[in-house]
């Protein structure tokens, strides 16, 4: 196997020295703060040390709690590989707390690795594996897959979706597969059948080992639909066999011991984090195999769902939390359940919680306080603290410091424990010449504006309507308090538009549709559902909708008419000077279509200087100049100052992904332009302060966040400012270092 070591600071070694052939300016990178907003499938507390606690993400890596600072830290913005910006599994040593596993790979058609670290995640090694891995991919929630000898931390194992149970014997540097597992791996073919998520967990019967040798038994589920058993090895996995007595309806998703050896297991009848109709919750004791259903609500008329995440109190022994899980309500999400005598009896304790969301305000999702949460896959309880417990939503972590007040009816108090964590995908940014420097628009949390960077906007995310997804944003140019967005999935019954309308820089907003709602299933189609873009004119007093045909209204979308002049497909763009002025360009066709009477018709012509392979390429028009447009793809980069008419190619100019405008820089008049992309086969990202004609590297091995870069915005109002959303690692922003000595 490949083991590439690391440098200081977590960076790889062969790209410890900045790349020679691509200038450089130092930069500082800050998270834009909203606090989480991601699925957090897996907390685990280092079982010696107090305080030490790690968190994954399907989408977003791995997480550290730093206790002295009260925050999380993310532990692989240097990586510069998209796929293994996805935890699979997490495995903080026993015996060793500074030893520290993460099983990388986001999806299972894209390369996977181990990354090991020696000191607690501050610098790792990457071991390539030929193991295919699904963070973010169904059944993300069970596990851990990954799992260290607690009397041997030499030897670990990992359970794997595809590719069966593979084992290491010096400490993750080579891996091998355990041929004697009965369960071998659906192969290749098992990425697009259904094999369930494979297998599911790896825990081991610590009593059975002593210091320095092999635990004798260990236990590892599997969610294979043909082979979905709990099987046990009980001579260090030499040969296994499946545990007599277990329950067969459905599969193990999670298990967990306690101090006295009883094995604790969720059961479901799927993988989750989605689609699990019903499920049981077991336990198991070792000592005379026997087996006893604990399941905290069997009543046969319950609502659909299964468990998800399940803890147990190390200090005190038959104390332990299970949660349900895709058992909605109502309005109302998931539950929790809590037992003091090993399952035979249990309190719901959900009614009797209170949550204090005011780290991350966007969590009440307009209402009057925040839910309990869904897609909760994970709970954990502190092993130095059994008043202490947290637990990890589709959006967040909550934690108490008195859950024992349950035990006698009481509330329990819980407080957003997301400091640090920034989990978001992030569709589109602007940044507007005046009112909040950033406004934004996320996948699942909506939209947002930011006066101050620092803080998790206190409005939470913009209403009337809320979206769970914003999908496109705009604000006009020469009036930048008239702000327009649309999304998909609108909450409020009341407010069922899909797009919205403010005039007041976006602190008040106004719901409004393209055309006729249309529900299907209680979701909104058609052109109500929210997708496609935006577009204002420098004025705003024309909307563009090209949700699909190209739509127009001048009355702030009460009404609306197809603009026929423009090939459905052909996504136009507003002049940022001229409000007559509006063009759409077709590389395919060598066609730009020009508006000059507002977006209500458009001509077209040939154009000159197109680049001439294929590929995606999207046009950008340049604030504060009129008929000024730039042309960029993964192809190269081309600029047009007569409206489009000819463009010209950029020589030595990035392959871009997405392009942004920003102050100009002191003594300069044209706007600085900011890239995400490819410079001289170096990604990453880049700014030019003369139109294209040279350009800078602006981040750093440090501040790669996976190369997941999806939109870009320079702040016009402060030279070098700029804002990059993330597919994973939410929205960044960077300013020049003033003194880099």
């Amino acid at each position: 196997m490949l083991a590439i070591g690391l440098c200081a600071g977590a960076v790889p070694m062969d790209a410890c020295a900045e790349a020679t052939n691509v200038p450089s300016q130092p930069y500082v990178w800050r998270n834009v703060k909203v606090v989480a907003g991601g699925f957090i499938p897996g907390i685990v507390f280092n079982a010696t040390q107090p305080g030490l606690a790690y968190c994954r993400t399907d989408i977003g890596s791995s997480y550290k709690w730093d206790d002295p600072a009260k925050r999380w830290i993310p532990l692989t913005d240097w990586n510069g590989v998209s796929n293994l910006q996805g935890t699979e599994s997490i495995a903080t040593d026993p015996l060793d707390p500074n030893r520290l596993y993460l099983a990388q790979g986001m999806y299972s058609d894209g390369p996977a690795a181990i990354l090991r670290s020696m000191d607690q995640g501050r610098t790792f090694q990457k071991i390539d594996v030929p193991i295919r891995m699904g963070a973010n991919e169904d059944g993300r929630g069970v596990g851990e897959r990954l799992a260290i000898d607690p009397n041997d931390n030499r030897i670990l194992y990992f359970g794997s979706r595809y590719d069966g149970l593979w084992a290491s014997k010096d400490a993750a540097l080579t891996w091998n597969k355990v041929e004697s597992f009965p369960v071998a791996g659906s192969g290749p073919q098992g990425v697009s059948s259904v094999h369930g998520a494979g297998l599911s967990f790896v825990v081991f019967d610590a009593g059975t080992g002593a210091r320095g040798k092999a635990t004798e038994t260990l236990y590892v589920g599997s969610t294979d639909r043909a082979q979905g058993k709990l099987y046990r090895s009980t001579d260090a996995g030499k040969s296994w066999e499946e545990v007599s007595g277990q329950p067969k309806r459905f599969v193990p998703i999670h298990a967990v011991f306690d101090t006295r050896g009883v094995l604790y297991l969720v059961y479901d009848d799927g993988v989750g984090p989605n689609g699990i109709t019903d499920g049981a919750v077991w336990k198991f004791n070792p000592a005379d195999g026997a087996w006893t259903d604990i399941t905290p609500v069997k009543d046969p008329g319950r609502p659909p769902g299964g468990y998800g995440g399940i803890a147990v109190d190390r200090q005190k022994p038959g104390t332990l939390v299970v949660v349900s899980l895709n058992r909605k309500v109502r309005d109302d999400d998931d539950r929790m359940y809590r037992t003091t005598d090993g399952g035979a009896t249990w309190r719901d304790i959900t009614a009797k919680t209170r949550r204090d969301a005011s780290k991350s305000p966007y969590l009440v999702w307009g209402k009057d306080k925040p839910t309990f949460g869904w897609w909760i896959a994970t709970v954990a309880i502190d092993p130095f603290d059994s008043k202490r417990i947290c637990y990890a939503t589709g959006a967040t972590i909550w934690r108490s410091d008195d859950i024992d007040n349950a035990d006698s009816g009481k509330e329990t108090h819980w407080t957003v424990w997301a400091e640090g964590i920034e989990e978001t995908a992030v569709l589109e940014l602007a940044s507007p010449p005046a009112g909040p420097h950033l406004i934004s628009a996320f996948g699942d949390i909506g939209s947002f504006s930011h006066d101050n960077l620092d803080v998790s906007p206190r409005s939470g995310m913009q209403l009337h309507p809320l979206f769970t997804t914003a999908t496109s944003l705009d604000f006009a140019e020469k009036n930048p308090n008239i702000m327009i967005r649309t999304g998909s999935k609108a909450l409020h019954v009341s407010d069922r538009g899909t797009l919205a309308y403010s005039s007041d820089g976006g602190r008040t907003w106004a719901p409004f549709t393209v055309g006729d709602l249309q529900f299907e299933g209680g979701r909104q189609t058609g052109y109500g559902a929210g997708s496609g873009v935006i577009i204002l004119s420098a004025d705003g007093s024309t909307i563009l909708s090209a949700l699909g045909p190209v739509q127009i209204s001048r009355d702030h979308g009460k009404t609306w008419s197809t603009v026929r002049s423009l090939p459905t497909g052909v996504r136009p763009v507003a002049d940022r000077v001229n409000p007559a002025k509006f063009y759409a360009l077709s590389v395919a066709r060598g066609k730009i279509y020009r508006s000059t009477d507002g977006g209500a018709s458009f001509t077209s012509s040939a154009v000159t200087g197109l680049p001439q392979e294929g590929g995606r390429f999207f046009l950008r028009p340049v604030p504060g100049r009129e008929g000024d447009l730039w042309l960029v793809g993964s192809g190269g980069m081309y600029h047009s100052l007569d409206g489009g008419g000819t463009f010209t190619q950029v020589a030595n100019a990035p392959g871009t992904i997405t392009l942004g405008f920003g102050m100009p820089a002191p003594g300069a008049k044209y706007p600085a332009l900011y890239v995400a992309g490819t410079y001289r086969h170096q990604e990453g990202l880049f700014r030019s302060d003369d139109a294209g004609a040279t350009w800078v590297r602006i981040n750093d091995d440090l501040d790669q966040w996976g190369n997941r870069y999806t939109c870009i915005a320079g702040d016009p109002r402060i030279y070098g400012r700029v804002y990059v959303g993330t597919d994973g690692r939410g929205i960044f922003y960077g300013d020049i270092v003033a003194d880099p000595k």
